[in-house]
C-alpha cells in the first residue's frame, strides 16, 4: 500500500493534469459532444464530480460503523494501473446527473471544491486506520479506504486522457488573417 502522503501528491498532480487538459477546452464547447455515444467535457467533469462525492460519503458512511474483517479473496483486485491505462472502455455504472452540469468555469470550481473536501476528510482521519475498512467496487474489486483515495487519482488520470481526445475531436475555430 502508498504511504497517505503519496496517496495525497498523487491527487494533486492527477488534478493538476486534468486542469492543464481541460485549458485545451473552450467555454463555448464545454457542452458539444464530440461524437455520437461520446461526452461533452462538462459531462466528463460532472462524472468526476459525482464519482468523488459518491466515494467520499460512501466512506463518510462506512467510518460510522466497526470495521469488518475482508475475507482473503476480496483482498485481491485489478491494479489500478489498469484503471489509469484506459485500455478498457466500460459504461459508467454512476448515471450523469443534468442538474450538475454548468458553465466550464463553475463547474471547474465545483471539482475543485470537491477535491478540498476530500483532502480535508484525509487530514481529519488521518490518525485512524483506514485500511481496515473496505467497499466494493463495481468493476475492479474490492479497495481499502486508502485503495479508494487512490482510485479517486487514478480514475482522473483516466479521464484526463479521455478529455484530451474529447479536445482534440472538437471543432477548431480558425479565424481568417486579414491582408
Amino acid at each position: 500500500m502508498k504511504s497517505l502522503n503519496a496517496i495525497v501528491e498523487k491527487l494533486g498532480r492527477s488534478q493538476r493534469g486534468l486542469l492543464f487538459t481541460t485549458d485545451s477546452v473552450p467555454p463555448e464547447q464545454w457542452r458539444i459532444k464530440p461524437g455520437r455515444e461520446r461526452w461533452s467535457a462538462g459531462e466528463l467533469i460532472g462524472h468526476l464530480i459525482l464519482v468523488e462525492r459518491r466515494i467520499l460519503s460512501g466512506t463518510d458512511r462506512l467510518l460510522q460503523k466497526p470495521p469488518q474483517p475482508r475475507p482473503f479473496l476480496k483482498r485481491f483486485h485489478i491494479p489500478l494501473v489498469v484503471v489509469e491505462a484506459r485500455l478498457f472502455r466500460r459504461k459508467s455504472p454512476t448515471p450523469l446527473d443534468g442538474q450538475i452540469f454548468g458553465e466550464k468555469d463553475e463547474m471547474l470550481a465545483e471539482l475543485r471544491g470537491v477535491r478540498e473536501r476530500t483532502l480535508a476528510f484525509i487530514e481529519e482521519t488521518k490518525g485512524r486506520d483506514l485500511g481496515r475498512y473496505w467497499m466494493p467496487h463495481p468493476f475492479i474489486g474490492t479497495l481499502t479506504t486508502y485503495e479508494w483515495f487512490e482510485f479517486i487519482a487514478s480514475h482522473e488520470i483516466r479521464h484526463t486522457k479521455q478529455m484530451a481526445e474529447i479536445a482534440a475531436a472538437l471543432p477548431k475555430n480558425i479565424t481568417k488573417l486579414q491582408k
